[in-house]
């Protein structure tokens, strides 16, 4: 029996700022433009030459800025188009202050981590992690059915991409998604291959760079 397979990819580094950004824009906006580093172009392309990522024959990503850049680098080495869905967007983060409040005296520092154990926690104008499970897990339902047998790669984000696992991922002591006993590693970037069956999960493995 056929299987499908998504290649499930976080966007390589992004560049270190200082400085006052453009205050005509709101966070959501500049978040959005931000861009990778010198390393994450570097880290993007050696990404590229993954076996794995050979004879893909789809590509989609957020539209973010970062995100595009990592797969432009996929798509080239597989001669296809990038194919964009909001639905992969990072999940926003509304209010920053609202946002500063809840982390106060959070163990990891990191407001997805913190929201893999608070799911429904969302500033006034932001997403719960409950929120974006539920807008990933319908897109990638909606390609498990539409790209049957085939190969994806998916480009996306650190929280959007941790909240979808929580479909099959638990959360261990130090706030980490495990699977099947084994720990994912959600940096940037990283590879997963996620292979479906009739479009159910058989496996996740975390595919070495």
């Amino acid at each position: 029996m056929k299987n499908t397979i998504i290649y499930l990819i976080r966007h390589a580094e992004t560049i270190e700022e200082n400085g006052i950004r453009n205050t005509n824009e709101d966070s959501q906006i500049i978040n959005e433009k931000e861009i990778l580093s010198v390393y994450g172009e570097q880290q993007s392309q050696k990404l590229s030459r993954n076996i794995e990522l050979k004879n893909i024959d789809i590509i989609w990503s957020s539209s973010y800025a970062r995100a595009k850049a990592t797969a432009k680098y996929i798509a080239s080495k597989n001669n296809l188009p990038i194919n964009i869905d909001s639905s992969l967007n990072e999940r926003k983060l509304g209010n920053l202050k609202e946002l500063g409040e809840f982390m106060k005296d959070k163990k990891t520092q990191d407001p997805s981590q913190e929201q893999l154990l608070d799911r429904k926690f969302k500033t006034s104008d932001g997403e719960s992690a409950e929120d974006t499970r539920q807008r990933m897990t319908k897109f990638f339902d909606k390609i498990l059915q539409e790209y049957n047998w085939k190969k994806i790669a998916v480009v996306s984000h650190g929280g959007s991409i941790k909240f979808f696992l929580l479909n099959w991922c638990k959360v261990n002591e130090d706030v980490k998604l495990v699977y099947k006993n084994t720990v994912l590693d959600i940096t940037s970037p990283c590879l997963l291959k996620l292979t479906f069956r009739e479009n159910e999960l058989v496996n996740i493995e975390q595919i070495k760079q």
